[in-house]
């Protein structure tokens, strides 16, 4: 699924879920057709310039990359590497949270993912900025592909155990509250 309502594409979209959306809703912060997790929606267009211009937020991502990291490999992770931005731009990653975690109970197994006989590693990575498929070409720079992506909190935000395609409400105060904004009602 994609996170957009309209697309010119055939692709599954979020008003194909079993909600009610409201007039004027539309996601916050995209996930790829490859990812999964968390995606705020709103009717709200303050959010975006609240969330993303006024004061870097956190983003945390479980991800399976492909391959046993080493500790090396991890610290060069945490401490920032270069990544394409474009054609012929390079950024290096701001440092981050990241730590090696156990694949977590409960989670679904994904159509796509490799068995878990392939040797692999889960991280939880906790970013402040968000380029382009940022977390996907980070892993990638330091020769693991990412086989699974999935963002599990933005700020205290949290994903919790909703399941794919379930939606759940929240109160103004306590959205804002949970993204750490404060001046929404400006």
């Amino acid at each position: 699924m994609v996170s957009q309502f309209i697309s010119s594409h055939e692709v599954r979209l979020l008003g194909e879920l079993d909600f009610d959306f409201p007039e004027g809703i539309h996601a916050i912060g995209r996930l790829d057709s490859d990812s999964e997790g968390l995606l705020i929606l709103t009717t709200n267009k303050k959010v975006t310039r609240l969330l993303f211009q006024d004061k870097p937020h956190e983003r945390t991502y479980l991800v399976k990359v492909k391959g046993v990291m080493t500790e090396a490999t991890l610290q060069r992770l945490k401490t920032g590497v270069a990544i394409p931005i474009g054609r012929d731009a390079v950024h290096v990653s701001t440092p981050c949270r990241i730590d090696i975690v156990n694949r977590p109970d409960g989670l679904f197994d994904h159509p796509g993912e490799l068995p878990h006989t392939v040797p692999h590693t889960w991280l939880l990575i906790t970013l402040t900025e968000g380029k382009f498929h940022q977390v996907r070409k980070m892993v990638l720079a330091v020769k693991h592909r990412c086989q699974r992506l999935i963002r599990v909190s933005i700020e205290d935000l949290e994903l919790g155990n909703l399941q794919p395609g379930e939606v759940k409400e929240l109160p103004e105060e306590e959205f804002f509250r949970l993204l750490k904004i404060d001046n929404y009602r400006d």
